[in-house]
This record gives C-alpha cells, sequence and structure tokens, in this order.
C-alpha cells in the first residue's frame, strides 16, 4: 500500500528564491569582480594605509576600521540588484506568480544577499591567520602576547552585522527605483552618511548647528560607532540591536514598497 506524498515544507518558496539569487550573483563576471576588490582593498587598507604589520601588535583592529567605508560602496552595488533588476527586465511579475508571498520572496532575496557579502568577508580569513601566525612567533613579530581570537571572531562578526545594516540601506534605494545605477548611488550616499556620523570633523560641523547634546546623540546612528565595540572584544547588546534594527527596518520597509507598487 503506497503511502500519501508528503506535503511541501511551507519554507520550500522560500529557500528556493534564496538559492536562485545566490546563483544569480555567480552568474556574472561581476560577483568574482566583486569579491576581487573587497579583498584587495581591504587588505590595502589595513597593511599599507593603516600599517597593520608595522604596528607591531597581533590585532585586528586597524584591518576593521576601513569595513564601514568598504561596505557602504560595496553593499549597495550587491543590493542594487535586489528588486531594481526584477522590475527593469519585467520579471518582477513572474516572480510574484510563484507560490510565494511577497514577504518571503523580499527575505530570500535580503538573505541570499546578504550571505554573498558574508563570502566577500570570509576570504579575508587568510589576513587574520597571518596575524596568527606572526602573533604567536615573537622572534618575527616583535610582540610578546599572541592574537585573541575571540576579539578576532566578535570583529568578523561585527563586520558582518554592519554589511547587513549596509545592505538594507541598499534594499530600499533598490525598491524605490527600476535603474540599478539610481539605486547604487542613493544607497551609497545614504551609508556614506552613516559612515560619516561619529568621525570627528563631522562631529564638529553638526555641533556648530544642533549643539553638543545634538551631536552625542546623532553619534549613536554612525556605522563605525557601533562597530568598534566588536573589534575591541566588548559585548553589548546596543550595537547589535542596531545593526539588526538598519538591516531588517530596511528589509521591511523595502518590501512594503513593492507591496504597492
Amino acid at each position: 500500500m503506497s503511502s500519501a506524498p508528503s506535503s511541501p515544507s511551507r519554507f520550500a518558496p522560500f529557500t528556493a528564491i534564496m538559492r536562485r539569487e545566490f546563483a544569480g550573483y555567480f552568474r556574472t563576471p561581476l560577483a568574482y569582480v566583486f569579491l576581487a576588490v573587497f579583498n584587495a582593498f581591504a587588505v590595502s587598507l589595513a597593511f599599507f594605509v593603516g600599517g597593520l604589520f608595522e604596528s607591531g601588535v597581533a590585532s585586528l583592529d586597524r584591518f576593521f576600521l576601513y569595513h564601514p567605508w568598504l561596505w557602504a560602496f560595496l553593499a549597495p552595488a550587491a543590493g542594487a540588484r535586489l528588486w531594481a533588476e526584477e522590475r527593469r527586465q519585467g520579471t518582477i511579475e513572474l516572480l510574484l506568480t510563484w507560490p510565494v508571498t511577497v514577504w518571503q520572496a523580499a527575505l530570500g532575496k535580503f538573505l541570499a544577499a546578504w550571505l554573498f557579502l558574508a563570502c566577500a568577508l570570509l576570504m579575508t580569513l587568510p589576513v587574520a591567520f597571518t596575524v596568527g601566525y606572526l602573533g604567536n612567533d615573537g622572534s618575527r613579530w616583535n610582540i610578546i602576547t599572541g592574537p585573541d581570537w575571540g576579539v578576532i571572531a566578535g570583529g568578523y562578526a561585527g563586520s558582518l552585522l554592519c554589511a547587513g545594516a549596509c545592505l538594507g540601506i541598499a534594499a530600499i534605494a533598490s525598491a524605490l527605483t527600476r535603474n540599478q545605477v539610481i539605486a547604487f548611488v542613493t544607497g551609497f550616499l545614504a551609508c556614506f552618511i552613516l559612515v560619516l556620523v561619529g568621525y570627528g570633523v563631522f562631529d564638529e560641523l553638526l555641533a556648530g548647528v544642533l549643539g553638543s547634546g545634538g551631536v552625542d546623540e546623532i553619534r549613536r546612528l554612525g556605522l563605525w560607532r557601533n562597530l568598534e565595540p566588536f573589534t575591541l572584544g566588548l559585548v553589548d547588546a546596543r550595537p547589535i540591536a542596531y545593526f539588526l534594527s538598519v538591516a531588517f527596518a530596511g528589509l521591511g520597509l523595502s518590501t512594503i514598497i513593492i507591496e504597492r507598487r
């Protein structure tokens, strides 16, 4: 006696969208250019601008220092295609004829893009292993203590959360237009402003307008200000809540925009 066919999982449409979108990043050479550019700039900024090797300290704080700038540029580049490409090619109607809700499609697309950014970040692990090797060999690097792998892992986690926040902003920009270039520029400018918040020169300009009290409140919205605790090995719920709030608020707003259109 044959058994009845099992019903499809409720997560099947969502995972199908996620697999489709993630694979889509690697169907064009641009994905590999993206990965190469991210790693080239991440390593170059850490060693040649931040002086990571000359510091003589087995720490990656100088490496993560520039990650908000990198994500401000590269996360909108990866997120511009989330909805703009679908609308430009007219495939968004076909996508939404699948047995999937708009929210499931949006979440699948968003997580696929975030996973792609995670792949770019994971490709920088040789930098961490290099620092660990040199830090454990005091004769090669004039230090006493080896690297703190917990702090390094925290820095990577914070960087990935920062990437998600920038991607949430990029998702809104992508939902507002069908032109990927406009989506990229809009997302980049919004992320760039959040990177500037918290830096001394920008704070001084705001202080002249808002006063020191207002600047203190705005400074909490800066990407680097919220990433810095992770690079120091400090576990704080506020930066985690900030990054996740920006990421999923962007996801929610972009989904609402697509639903209404």
